[in-house]
């Protein structure tokens, strides 16, 4: 920009917006224009063009996507700013498809939005892309803060082929995200192959990536393909690749590389063009400084992340999400959708959720099934939800609670009872000891009543998101078995 005064457009039907806007612009020292609504804009155009437009998207007269891909066309080097208060992956998309310079969620912060338009001004753009027809796909639903953090990072990565890392805890919806990566990509006529490092035994791994020939091991009666050569030209997603063996992780660093390997026991080389996404709940370098994860491949996978925030760290979304739930629900079991009351809502929104929204997903199916009428109040909830673990009263002690649990759990017909109780039972005992003994694990092992080996074991079994003391000694089989997991 030149040492004039940047010129800003603000479109908004909203007064109120726009009188906020307007003072915080001016306040950076820029010129700025308001207008409610998109009419007219385009003949003010061909009049003056300013530096950047702020427009919201739902407007009377003209929406701001339509706004956005007229601009757009006639003139590909001004930058677009789109605001809504009606945030969603495909609305995200749609801007950043559509030529949008960035997507701006309301309520924003002022500083952001002004920051974004001095940027807007800095940079301006050599060209737009052309629109693009949506995909009607489902939407991954959020309204949360850190939701609309994710679906701007979609949309910012929508024409792109760049290798994504995303990082979640467990039942969060990574496999989501990636398939929202891949539809909306120039690689969605194409195959999306997906991959469960943890699911699959190591020594079956190395054929299910790359495949085989016939005869290159026992069992192997015909050549088989692997899942790089079925998604060839399109997206192959490798779920948990913190799990991925040493090994492994060589040679796909080398097909990363060269985009080519070998069938096990083939002697020609295959070559394809895959886009890799990959996921993992566990903090890759951690698993690094561990030596447990290579940090070439580490620097191969990381060129772009996403975090999914935990469904606890989300929770003014547990209703829009427990609705839509049931609603599927309803329609794999061709029923009627039941409908959440008041106190159902309140409490469904203290609960932490540990199984994130897979457990929401798993609740809705269970009260669709479960419980007697239509609408559900926190009474029907899942007995686990209502009466599991909670902290009694001071002159309760805790085995009543832990038997009243019992005793709800089975009347409404739950089984494998040792199966939900003991990894919470353990869990708690393992993170109260090291909360006691800041964190050293001789001394927490000791008043467990186990072995220092035996307590490492069981973090690494429960997925215990604990770090080790750094002032603590450690034997070499503690370092190698002790997980680091995000």
């Amino acid at each position: 920009m030149n040492n004039r005064e940047p010129k800003v457009w603000v479109i908004d039907d909203d007064r109120s917006i726009r009188w906020v806007l307007e003072r915080a612009l001016r306040k950076a020292e820029m010129h700025v224009t308001c207008f409610s609504n998109g009419v007219g804009v385009m003949e003010a155009l061909q009049r003056e063009q300013p530096d950047v437009i702020l427009t919201d998207i739902r407007m009377p007269g003209i929406d701001g996507l339509d706004l956005l891909r007229q601009v757009s066309a006639r003139y590909p080097g001004l930058p677009v700013i789109i605001m809504t208060a009606h945030s969603d992956l495909d609305s995200a998309v749609s801007a950043f498809h559509g030529g949008a310079f960035e997507y701006l969620p309301k309520p924003f912060d002022l500083d952001e939005a002004v920051s974004q338009v001095n940027r807007a001004c800095r940079r301006g753009r050599e060209e737009r892309p052309e629109e693009v027809v949506m995909s009607k796909a489902p939407d991954i639903i959020g309204e949360a803060p850190a939701m609309q953090e994710v679906f701007r990072a979609i949309g910012r990565l929508a024409r792109s082929n760049i290798t994504v890392l995303i990082n979640g805890e467990s039942g969060t919806g990574k496999e989501l995200v990636a398939r929202a990566l891949h539809r909306h990509s120039p690689r969605s006529d194409r195959p999306f192959i997906a991959l469960n490092m943890a699911a699959i035994p190591r020594d079956l791994l190395e054929s299910e990536l790359f495949g085989h020939e016939r005869g290159s091991f026992t069992g192997a009666q015909s050549r088989r393909e692997g899942r790089f050569e079925q998604a060839d030209g399109g997206t192959l997603f490798l779920d948990e690749i913190g799990d991925m063996p040493a090994e492994l992780q060589t040679r796909l660093l080398r097909v990363l590389a060269d985009g080519e390997f070998y069938r096990v026991g083939g002697v020609a080389p295959t070559r394809v063009d895959v886009r890799i996404i990959a996921a993992t709940h566990q903090n890759l370098e951690d698993l690094v400084r561990q030596g447990r994860f290579r940090e070439d491949l580490f620097h191969r996978l990381n060129v772009i992340r996403i975090h999914l925030p935990a469904l606890r760290d989300r929770r003014e979304d547990v209703p829009v999400l427990m609705r839509h739930f049931l609603a599927q629900a309803a329609l794999e079991l061709t029923c009627e959708p039941k409908v959440l009351a008041p106190s159902a809502i309140a409490h469904l929104k203290r609960l932490d959720w540990p199984g994130n929204v897979r457990q929401l997903e798993n609740t809705a199916r269970w009260v669709t099934v479960m419980a007697s009428g239509k609408e559900i109040h926190a009474e029907d909830l899942p007995p686990e939800l209502n009466a599991s673990f909670s902290e009694p009263a001071r002159d309760e002690p805790w085995e009543t609670v832990f038997r009243r649990w019992v005793r709800q759990s089975l009347k409404q017909g739950q089984g494998a009872l040792l199966d939900t109780a003991m990894p919470i039972f353990e869990q708690i005992l393992i993170q109260t000891a090291l909360e006691h003994t800041g964190g050293r694990r001789q001394e927490a092992a000791r008043l467990l009543g186990w072995g220092r080996n035996t307590l490492t074991r069981k973090i690494k079994e429960l997925q215990l998101d604990i770090e080790i003391d750094p002032e603590e000694p450690s034997s070499d089989e503690d370092s190698a078995r002790s997980p680091q997991i995000g």
